[in-house]
Formats: structure tokens, sequence, C-alpha cells
């Protein structure tokens, strides 16, 4: 396995095991260079969202860090994502033409549902079928969803999500979400893997880390890389971004993977999907 090594999703689009997020990045010079830095050492996929504010600078970064990097628009995986506000089938439409443009791209790799929020998400899923048809996005997904919301959602869908992006990390390992996803073939994707950062420090990780002489951060995507999670750590740092991509060169044990599995609390650092207001 590579940086560039790909899951195949169901409709046979190929999107890479490992990205860039950029959640909390603010514009500016600092998020272009992390996007550039990220392109430039080998990352092909690149994660923004209509809610981060920052779609404008991550598509300056695409623009220069794929002329540098002398690569094509066609070898890169942009994700974005609508907005609460604007689900909806119409104002869904309008957000995808907004992001877009901010992006300043002709297509997206693969547009979310960013939250699951109550009789407002199956209108916003009719309009990201209406662009996937249109060939204006090769993948369309969700986030944030629970089983209950993708049985709901694929009851009236006529093509069932290809990704659901989740919070994902060895104290919120949600099994049964994933077990569920397997079976419906759609491919999991973890958003705050290293719980923000929260357990670097935990000292059973710490342990496995200098076993393999590898930081925890490495430990824990790789932890996802072989639970057949797609994973996108965020860093606005070169050499961390360099650092976490670094984890195709071993190998957990399946005790190690056990052993990390053993954390999980049911934990979350961010909203419940079942109990958020916004």
């Amino acid at each position: 396995m590579n940086l560039q090594d790909t899951t195949t999703l169901h409709n046979g689009v190929k999107m890479p095991w490992f990205g860039l997020g950029v959640f909390k990045v603010e514009e500016g010079p600092e998020l272009v260079n992390a996007v550039k830095s990220a392109i430039k050492n080998g990352y092909r996929s690149i994660d923004t969202a209509a809610i981060y504010g920052n779609e404008e600078g991550v598509g300056t970064g695409i623009k220069e860090g794929i002329k540098e990097a002398g690569i094509s628009r066609e070898e890169l995986f942009v994700t974005s994502k609508v907005w609460n506000s604007d689900l909806g089938y119409e104002s869904t439409l309008s957000a995808f033409e907004t992001s877009l443009a901010k992006l300043d791209l002709e297509y997206l790799d693969l547009y979310l549902i960013h939250w699951p929020v109550e009789g407002k998400y199956k209108d916003a899923w009719r309009a990201l079928e209406t662009l996937y048809k249109q060939g204006r996005v090769k993948a369309i997904g969700v986030s944030n969803f629970q089983i209950h919301h993708l049985e709901d959602l694929m009851k009236d869908a006529e093509i069932k999500p290809m990704i659901n992006q989740v919070e994902y990390h060895p104290r919120l390992t949600q099994k049964e979400l994933q077990v569920f996803c397997k079976e419906n073939g759609i491919q999991l994707e973890a958003w705050s893997p290293l719980m923000q950062g929260e357990l670097l420090d935990n000292e059973r990780l710490q342990e496995i880390a200098a076993k393999y002489n590898k930081s925890v951060a490495q430990i824990i995507l790789r932890w996802d890389l072989q639970n057949g999670v797609v994973t996108i750590p965020k860093s606005t740092k070169e050499h961390r971004i360099i650092e976490n991509a670094d984890v195709f060169d071993f190998e957990l044990t399946s005790d190690d993977m056990a052993t990390i599995d053993g954390l999980n609390q049911n934990l979350r650092v961010g909203p419940d999907p079942d109990n958020f207001d916004f």
C-alpha cells in the first residue's frame, strides 16, 4: 500500500485511502501552503466544506499545487460538503454552484451532505443525485449519518451513498455503523481521526508506537487504514503532513489492532448526529 492507493467506491470511482482535511484552517497563506505541501508530498485527496469558509484558499492551493507537482486536475480527488442551512433541492443545487465557483473547479470528485438535518436531507439527496447524473460530481455521499439516517435515506433514494464520513477514532470505533456500511457497499471515512490531538498522550498508544518506532498519530492512522476506513488527518505544518502520511511501511499485528479497538468508549469530540441544533 502507498499514499496514492485507492479504494473503489460502489460506482467504480477510485478514491484515495488517505487525504488532507482542512477543518478550522482559515483563509490565507497558511492554508494555501498546506494544500500545496500535501500535493507536493504525494497526497491526492483534499477535503473541505462550505462551512469551513476556506474553499477559495483550497482552490488556490490546488491550482498552484498541481502546477508545481506537474500533475493534472484528474489525478486529484476533491471533496466538499453542503451546509445545513442550504439543505433542500434548489438550495443544495445552488450551494454546489457556489462551492464549485469558490474552488474554481469544473467538477467535484465527492459532494457530501454535511449533517442529517431532519426533514431536509432527502430533498438535498435528490439534488446530489441530479448533480451526479449530470456528471458535475463523480461520487456523492453523506457525513455524520447514523444507521437509522442511512436506512431512512435509502428508502427513497435512487442512488445509494458512496461514502459516509463520520467521527471515527480509537475512542469512537463505530463498529455497528461500519458493519452496516460494509453490508450496503458504503465506504466509511474518518473525520477527526486523531480526536483533535486528545489521544496523543494515551499510554497504551504510546507503548504500541514505541514498539513500531512510529508516532502515536501514525499508529492511529494505520489502524484506520487496516480497518478499511478512509482517513483525512488535518495539519498545516509540512513536517506533520509528511509524518502523517508515513504509515505505509509497517503493519499492526492483530493483537495491537484489538488493543486499539479496546480503547473505545463511544466518546465524541464533535456533536452527536442524533442531537444537534445547528
